[in-house]
């Protein structure tokens, strides 16, 4: 019996690829009006390009990507980047559809939990931004374990803190990768989010495919 829903953060409650990508489509064109000579679509590839090899969470990327435009860090620029990307991502800062009423809906009769890579402050932030902080009775983040999915130690970490055997746990994640093939392996139910990844293709097979968060009170 089910007794617990852990949910990852990022692409499952909140569209954070969306808000990253016109977080920085901002900072890009400030820069740009600030001095940085550099076309609008170059930037952004190259800018990526660093968040692929650095992490989307990583807290100087502009001061990386200016070394890597102009060779030296003007503050300037970076500072009209900065403040560009904070204002839209204050914005951007909201729940998918379903969510909070979804969450409300589960609260009744299960445990809820997070289960993010994302450092503790920056899930905080996010939850509090969308004021569903106080829905979960659990938060864990990198922070905790250092290790990041697939790797299983912060499945393993979730399950020794809320108590519980992985088949009383349903994990919800947009990826096959990172969510579902380490949940399946330790015995988790497991949820496809498929809403904050379509375009995700593996042959891993999740328990259930949810195409909106609400799908979930059809079968809990």
């Amino acid at each position: 019996m089910i007794k617990a829903i852990i949910f990852d953060l990022d692409n499952t409650l909140i569209d954070f690829m969306k808000m990253k990508r016109l977080s920085c489509e901002a900072a890009i064109e400030a820069m740009i009006s600030a001095g940085l000579e550099v076309e609008k679509e170059k930037g952004l590839k190259i800018l990526f390009q660093l968040y692929s090899k650095y992490g989307l969470e990583y807290q100087k990327i502009f001061q990386v990507f200016l070394k890597k435009i102009l060779g030296r860090i003007d503050y300037g620029i970076m500072a009209s980047g900065i403040v560009a990307y904070r204002r839209v991502k204050e914005v951007m800062l909201y729940p998918y559809p379903n969510v909070v009423s979804t969450l409300n809906e589960l609260k009744k009769k299960y445990r809820l939990a997070i289960l993010s890579d994302a450092p503790k402050i920056q899930a905080w932030i996010r939850l509090a931004a969308m004021q569903i902080q106080d829905k979960f009775d659990l938060v864990i983040t990198y922070d905790e374990t250092r290790a990041k999915k697939p790797n299983l130690k912060p499945f393993l970490y979730i399950l020794k803190k809320l108590k519980l055997n992985p088949e009383e746990c349903l994990i919800v994640g947009d990826s096959l990768k990172r969510d579902v093939a380490p949940a399946k392996k330790l015995g988790f139910k497991t949820v496809f989010a498929k809403y904050g990844s379509e375009k995700e293709k593996a042959k891993i097979k999740p328990n259930y495919i949810i195409n909106d968060i609400k799908d979930l009170l059809r079968f809990m």
